[in-house]
């Protein structure tokens, strides 16, 4: 299995969707052998970790020759100046590395986690001539809400979906956008979706204690502050709460590129006192804030799954989630409204809190359904895949 991150190293959910994936594997008798670019201080019981000791942010090809993807794919090098950077040169110089590690694992099957390890999918499935499956967490259409997707990620995309054996959406609403925009085959796509490793969290001290003492109600957001992410709508859906509602504080917890947009946005709508930025959070600290909020709202503009709302329920918190996202597709017992719909939004919001009793049938119902949501489910539907392409 190649991903790019794990637990406690990880920026978001990708590292958490792989570690839950890989423990539920390889309680199936699955022998896992997970590789990452660069050595980091992890240990598993249940899995063999390699390494590929590519450098953070693939600063280790920034001075030599490197390859552009299209080069890549051709095998003709490039000059310096027009090499891509950052996690692009990262995810080429992985392939370079991971050949040797093919040849010796010798795996059954190559799985690989989103386009940063497809190109060393491919390198992999080359050197050991094994199997490819390349799981979509997401892609460059929705991280860019469609809006002008950046043209080398697009092809690093495209090659490792052309390239695999199988290809794996994690909700139906993300395999239209791989038919559509990718034009990979419907019959080549399994829908796996991700599951739940947090049916119930320890009860922690709460947090906030001075807003809660106050009697301000908390409604959250967490997760990357990206445009996939939906950060402005949640600002504008704020503005239209405290029309209502004054003693409402507007969490937000994470980091990314919009940051800074978010933050000029509350203040220019006059509405930044009511806001509180935590950065990135993990562990308890992220379950403290889970367990404090009266409500968590997931704005995504396109989200293909959303494992954040697993984690609220896991913590008992009531969720509004947005339309377009995969993870409405296997949970019930949530607030939905469209990305787009501020007034919608603040509706939902508004009256969830108002009424405390909609917020506690949500918060038991919405528990219910997450044993049937679990890791265990989607090992077994990879299991088959691999099942499929072994015996062929």
């Amino acid at each position: 299995m190649i991903g790019w991150e794990l637990p406690p190293y990880n920026s978001g959910g990708l590292g958490e969707a792989c570690l839950g994936l890989a423990k539920a594997l390889a309680d199936k008798g699955v022998r896992v052998t997970f590789v990452l670019p660069r050595k980091v201080d992890l240990k598993f019981d249940f899995m063999d970790l390699l390494f590929a000791d590519v450098e953070e942010n693939g600063s280790s090809v920034a001075v030599e020759p490197y390859l552009s993807f299209s080069a890549w794919m051709n095998g003709k090098k490039i000059k310096i100046k027009d090499m891509p950077h950052g996690y692009i040169a990262g995810a080429f110089e992985y392939a370079k590395r991971i050949e040797d590690i093919a040849r010796k694992v010798s795996p059954d099957v190559i799985h690989c986690h989103d386009w940063f390890t497809f190109p060393a999918g491919l390198a992999a499935k080359a050197a050991s001539l094994a199997p490819l499956v390349t799981h979509v967490h997401s892609t460059e259409f929705d991280r860019t809400g469609g809006n002008q997707p950046n043209k080398i990620v697009f092809d690093i995309e495209k090659a490792g979906l052309d390239g695999a054996d199988r290809v794996i959406a994690i909700s139906n609403l993300q395999k239209q956008i791989l038919t559509r925009n990718y034009q990979v085959s419907p019959s080549k796509i399994d829908v796996v979706y991700n599951g739940a490793s947090f049916f119930d969290r320890e009860k922690l001290p709460p947090a906030l204690e001075f807003y809660k003492s106050q009697r301000y109600k908390i409604v959250l957001f967490l997760g990357r502050i990206t445009l996939m992410k939906g950060p402005e709508y949640f600002v504008r859906a704020a503005k239209r709460v405290l029309e209502y509602e004054k003693k409402v504080i507007f969490v937000v917890v994470g980091s990314g590129d919009m940051f800074s947009q978010m933050v000029n946005e509350a203040a220019d709508l006059g509405i930044i006192g009511n806001f509180l930025f935590t950065g990135f959070l993990r562990g308890e600290d992220k379950d403290r804030i889970y367990q404090t909020a009266d409500i968590y709202v997931m704005p995504s503009v396109s989200e293909p799954f959303g494992l954040t709302v697993l984690e609220a329920i896991g913590n008992g918190t009531p969720v509004l989630l947005s339309k377009q996202s995969g993870v409405s597709e296997v949970v019930s017992n949530v607030l939905r409204s469209d990305f787009w719909d501020i007034d919608e939004m603040a509706n939902k919001i508004i009256t969830s809190l108002r009424f405390p009793e909609l917020l506690e049938v949500l918060r038991k119902e919405s528990k219910r359904e997450l044993p049937s949501i679990g890791w265990d489910k989607s090992a077994s539907r990879c299991l088959e895949v691999y099942t499929s392409l072994v015996a062929s």
